[in-house]
């Protein structure tokens, strides 16, 4: 991990302008190849007048002040963790969206009603696909979201359906079997139950103690009913918890780099509690954390690039992504920004819409 004083140090750094111009063209030539550069190749692709000598002394000069590292003994340099951290942020030039690729996003999102779960992981696996890494998304509920209808639908003789809308468009269901014989009268009254005491409700407060509480005015109903208003509980909380899914895990196996520390990383990833801790927490636009600046040791060769967005007025949305410490920033940053965007317009939306 970086320490927090390598982090300062590499915010004090000041290099001149030719210097800054060699390690942003070395950074982009290695993102691009994965090959150490070397000083002839840094030459013609600079617009300065320089030598390869004066080069190759300004690399060496870049190499002592720990952005730049030499694999092995070749004439080759490649960019440290603490290189990319000073190209991020003074040297990188986001590149724009072009139409063609904003109208690609947007035709991903035009769909009417979306399910949030489904939007979530649909986003999640287009980005997975389109920028060749992980990619992670994950929401928190807004304090604002409420009950609005529960529903109790007859499937079979002893089999009934409970459903839990939400505000936020959010719905979820479950199958439960019941010691009742199911009828049309049971389902309608139960159902006029639940909404007259849970409708209109935040859904974080749907406690166990307050359905628990609710069991016991059911009079003679009580022993019926405990398992579906259990059932219901169990459902506000899935909602409450949000959502999260990784797509696209096995993408980091494409990179040579990655490969000595990828299984370690996915079994990371795998694990809901582990891979939300690397999200960061706090009200940030874009964090991009480089290899050893990560808390983790799985990803002390990887980078973290997220991005957190608006649900309605709570910032409760996370989009990021996983891979290696040469992504491409300059355009990966700004289409998972569009990502986020584009998210952020249609949930909010899908809230103002339900009544």
């Amino acid at each position: 991990m970086m320490s927090a004083k390598e982090s300062k140090e590499v915010m004090a750094l000041e290099l001149d302008n030719r210097k800054q111009k060699i390690l942003k063209a070395i950074i982009e030539e290695y993102t691009r190849t994965g090959e150490p550069v070397g000083s002839k190749r840094i030459a013609s692709l600079l617009d300065i007048v320089a030598s390869p000598a004066t080069i190759r002394n300004d690399m060496a000069i870049l190499f002592d002040m720990g952005l730049l590292e030499q694999p092995h003994t070749s004439a080759g340099r490649v960019p440290s963790h603490m290189g990319y951290r000073y190209y991020i942020d003074h040297l990188m030039v986001p590149s724009p969206i072009s139409p063609k690729e904003m109208a690609a996003i947007e035709a991903m999102f035009n769909v009417r009603d979306p399910d949030p779960d489904r939007l979530l992981s649909d986003a999640a696996q287009a980005l997975a696909d389109y920028t060749h890494c992980v990619a992670i998304s994950s929401t928190t509920t807004p304090p604002e979201v409420l009950v609005r209808h529960i529903e109790l639908i007859p499937a079979a003789e002893r089999t009934v359906i409970i459903m839990v809308i939400a505000s936020n468009g959010a719905v979820k269901s479950r199958v439960c079997r019941v010691d009742f014989e199911v009828t049309k009268n049971i389902c309608e009254f139960f159902t006029n139950f639940a909404n007259a005491r849970l409708a209109g409700k935040s859904i974080n407060e749907i406690s166990s103690a307050y359905i628990n509480s609710l069991t016991f005015s059911v009079g003679d109903y009580t022993e019926v009913f405990t398992s579906l208003l259990t059932a219901i509980y169990s459902l506000c909380k899935e909602i409450n918890d949000g959502q999260f899914c990784t797509r696209g895990m096995t993408n980091l196996l494409a990179y040579d780099e990655m490969k000595d520390f990828s299984k370690d990383l996915l079994l990371m990833l795998g694990k809901k509690e582990r891979a939300i801790e690397l999200l960061g927490d706090g009200n940030f636009d874009v964090r991009v954390t480089v290899g050893k600046e990560n808390n983790s040791m799985e990803l002390a060769n990887a980078s973290v690039v997220a991005v957190r967005y608006n649900i309605g007025p709570s910032r409760c949305g996370t989009l990021a992504l996983v891979g290696p410490v040469r992504m491409e920033y300059p355009k990966l940053i700004p289409h998972i920004e569009y990502f986020a965007r584009m998210l952020s317009e249609l949930l909010s939306e899908a809230m103002r819409e339900q009544p």
